[in-house]
């Protein structure tokens, strides 16, 4: 799971509307300030969360799946279990067909399913954090 600088530097100056699937309204979540870090960095990031359904997240509604966004997407960033990523592959890939890449963070693994992804040309990440990996190549 080597990615090259130049890998992640093009995924993260490529992709400028981010799905976030598992935010989290509390501000000790990871999830919430990748969110709002990445939002300060210039991304529009739509916030995906079936119990906050129906809330806002940085001017747009929270959604409760990738199905309910109606706009496309160019990166579904994951913040959920390992165990739920098959599933949260299959709808993105389904739902947006020019998908730019998929993005795990960090704990978060799945091999097969981001293998289905790259089979599709969707760049895949896993085990890493955008905002770490954003201010460590300088963007």
């Amino acid at each position: 799971m080597g990615y090259s600088d130049d890998y992640l530097r093009a995924i993260l100056t490529d992709v400028k509307r981010i799905a976030l699937v598992g935010y989290s309204a509390n501000p000790a979540r990871a999830s919430h300030a990748v969110a709002h870090y990445l939002v300060d960095r210039g991304y529009e990031v739509i916030a995906v969360n079936p119990g906050l359904a129906g809330q806002t997240f940085a001017g747009g509604p929270i959604y409760a799946s990738l199905d309910e966004i109606p706009q496309d997407v160019d990166m579904v960033d994951v913040f959920r279990a390992s165990e739920a990523v098959p599933e949260i592959v299959e709808e993105a890939l389904a739902r947006w067909p020019s998908l730019k890449a998929i993005w795990l963070q960090i704990g978060v693994i799945n091999d097969a399913a981001l293998e289905q992804a790259e089979t599709r040309g969707v760049r895949t990440v896993q085990n890493l954090c955008p905002k770490i990996e954003i201010p460590r190549l300088g963007l």
